[in-house]
């Protein structure tokens, strides 16, 4: 069959009033819900993937009891999976496995919360997204004002928590990383000693 001879494929047609996204935050914002995927702009990518196995959702819900002292004495709300986060300057969006932030911190529409305006954020590593979490999320957060990442990496021989603080010309300045098991200091603004064994039951 010559070229000539293929059938018309398919093309995107804009809607009147309507202009075709021209960025991937465009298309991002011109889809509609997607119940059970997880959808992110990563370094000029449109990503979705399905959600991570329960283990990966508990992880982050251990996360979130352990701060929950911490929280409730700083008046500090948290979000598990269930919140996007805008990053400042690229407007891309992301979704932390787990956020803290204050209770006014500044939102870009009504779901994403400002990433300047956020305390700390973590991510779960799992297979499909290791690549992400390890390598491109640290410059990300960094890049938009993120004062503290966790990156809690079950992967790793052994598994590991690693955190990442004083974040300077896109980059986190200081990291530090221990086994599960280990305690490890999460610093300034949260102040706070996590003992990782918490994840060794669901990892």
């Amino acid at each position: 069959m010559d070229a000539d001879d293929e059938p018309p494929r398919p093309a995107l047609a804009s809607v009147p009033g309507r202009p075709l996204p021209r960025t991937p935050r465009e298309l991002f914002d011109a889809l509609p819900p997607l119940p059970g995927l997880r959808t992110e702009v990563i370094d000029g990518r449109l990503i979705t993937r399905l959600r991570d196995a329960p283990e990966h959702g508990q992880a982050a819900m251990r996360l979130f009891r352990a701060f929950i002292p911490l929280m409730d004495e700083r008046g500090w709300e948290a979000f598990s999976g269930n919140v996007d986060v805008c990053i400042d300057g690229s407007r891309d969006p992301v979704e932390p496995d787990f956020v803290i932030a204050p209770v006014d911190c500044p939102r870009w529409g009504n779901r994403e919360l400002f990433s300047s305006g956020l305390l700390l954020v973590a991510e779960v590593v799992s297979k499909g997204s290791a690549e992400d979490d390890r390598l491109k999320k640290p410059a990300i957060y960094a890049g938009g004002g993120v004062p503290v990442m966790l990156l809690v990496d079950p992967l790793t021989r052994p598994a590991s928590v690693t955190v990442y603080s004083d974040p300077k010309e896109g980059q986190y300045q200081v990291t530090s990383t221990v086994p599960f098991g280990r305690e490890i200091q999460v610093p300034h603004p949260i102040g706070f000693t996590l003992d990782t064994s918490v994840f060794e039951e669901v990892l």
